[in-house]
């Protein structure tokens, strides 16, 4: 379930990330917003001074507790301790999404390699290669990191890395049927 337009006032200054510049925020206490977006542990916010995006662990200055309610990056709680699994690291990347599109980074096409390296001792590193719906965007750094932290999370990763490419270009063709079906295309 996608909230959409919820208004609520920040109880407390909120550390944010402005979209899609990737510039840091603070946004004070009492600010009017709306949330456009829960999803995947962060939330998408709307003010006067446009789209931000607010982590989980500030839930509650939205008024929330938790990460949120569609919080699918509780997937990392619920992941058994146990061997290493690139099934559980693409399921790690499906818990990202892009703060102004509700499909998480896989189904939306962002993902164009995945490598696991053995290191011993049940550890593994990870390497991915993504890209962005668009060049240029500010929130890339953003969902890179916040997918780097996801894959951290699988049992057996030690080390995992996320590199942002170009080539090639994206296009809504590479939009899974699942993330098709979500953007009603």
């Amino acid at each position: 379930m996608i909230e959409k337009s919820k208004e609520t006032k920040l109880t407390r200054d909120c550390d944010a990330v402005q979209i899609p510049s990737g510039d840091q925020s603070v946004l004070p206490a009492g600010m009017e917003v709306y949330i456009s977006q829960d999803l995947g542990g962060t939330f998408t916010i709307q003010t006067l001074k446009g789209l931000f995006r607010i982590d989980g662990k500030d839930a509650d200055a939205l008024g929330r507790t938790g990460s949120g309610e569609n919080d699918v990056s509780g997937k990392e709680k619920q992941v058994p301790s146990g061997t290493y699994s690139e099934k559980i690291v693409w399921e790690a990347l499906r818990s990202c999404f892009d703060p102004e599109i509700p499909v998480n980074i896989v189904d939306l096409g962002l993902i164009y390699d995945l490598k696991s390296e053995d290191q011993g001792e049940g550890k593994y590193r990870v390497e991915v290669k993504m890209t962005l719906t668009a060049p240029g965007c500010g929130m890339g750094p953003v969902i890179a990191d916040d997918a780097q932290q996801k894959i951290l999370t699988a049992p057996g990763v030690a080390d995992a890395t996320v590199e942002i490419v170009w080539d090639p270009p994206w296009h809504q063709s590479m939009i899974t049927p699942e993330g098709r079906k979500v953007l009603g295309l």
